[in-house]
């Protein structure tokens, strides 16, 4: 057998075997939603509290239908994607900064380590008398939940690249910044990949909390309101909507870094 057909073969079983895992993740999905009606209907979950997908369906629909949902999913979506970006470049810059100073590294390491233990959920009442009672205050609680992780991870990532390509580059006289440009932070691109797809979750969770505290709109306040008002089929309406709407953000990141490495392969 040639070489083009045993690559053939590969991707036909690398094709075949994401279809069987894309078909399971399906399967899964329709048991779960099923098994939630069937439970809902024959009454062995409480369908007050825990609603059914037949009812969240419904309600979806008719807020679609009379333009109320569009608001809040806009806003909660702006924020998140501000929170998201504003504490994914922050992060890695603080990250590129510690790399370039040992001694700021250094002096910086415990303040990382508290500032990571540290519950950022605790700091919202303070952001909200900070900054006021408005979109700021909540997307800096996206910033806030996503930014320590990623300068924590990225910064490791930089100093487990292997010190011999810097040596190499200093040798023919590159400079610090142009070995942090050609091979340090290329080298750590995977890492940085992978902190956007934790950040999507950490930027989701942080907007939703900001949006309990403060918001007049959004999903976070559709959640609480529902609370308040004993409407839990609104509340298990907004998670749905939440969790599609953080599925679509991390299969765009994974296309992102579909590109990227199809970019360092070339």
């Amino acid at each position: 057998m040639s070489d083009k057909q045993l690559f053939s073969n590969y991707l036909q079983g690398l094709k075949r075997e994401n279809k069987i895992v894309f078909a399971w993740q399906i399967s899964i999905l329709i048991i779960l939603i099923s098994l939630w009606e069937i439970a809902s209907r024959l009454y062995w979950i409480d369908p007050l509290l825990f609603s059914s997908p037949s009812r969240v369906f419904h309600l979806i629909i008719q807020r679609f239908a009379n333009g109320s949902l569009f608001s809040h999913i806009q806003v909660t979506l702006l924020e998140t994607i501000l929170g998201f970006l504003i504490g994914t470049i922050g992060g890695i810059l603080i990250a590129t900064l510690l790399w370039s100073s040992r001694r700021f590294a250094r002096v910086m390491d415990p303040y990382l380590v508290i500032m990571n233990a540290m519950p950022k959920v605790a700091l919202g009442p303070i952001l909200i008398v900070a900054l006021g009672p408005g979109y700021l205050s909540i997307i800096a609680m996206g910033f806030i939940i996503s930014v320590i992780v990623t300068t924590l991870v990225v910064y490791s990532a930089f100093n487990e690249v292997d010190p011999n390509y810097q040596k190499v580059m200093l040798s023919f006289g590159a400079t610090r910044w142009q070995c942090f440009k050609e091979a340090i932070f290329p080298s750590a691109l995977p890492a940085i990949i992978s902190t956007l797809k934790v950040n999507v979750g950490l930027s989701w969770v942080g907007v939703i909390v900001g949006e309990y505290l403060v918001s007049k709109q959004g999903l976070g306040y559709l959640i609480i309101y529902g609370f308040q008002v004993f409407d839990f089929t609104l509340v298990m309406s907004s998670l749905v909507i939440i969790a599609v709407l953080a599925t679509i953000m991390y299969k765009v990141v994974e296309k992102i870094e579909q590109v990227l490495i199809r970019n360092r392969s070339v």
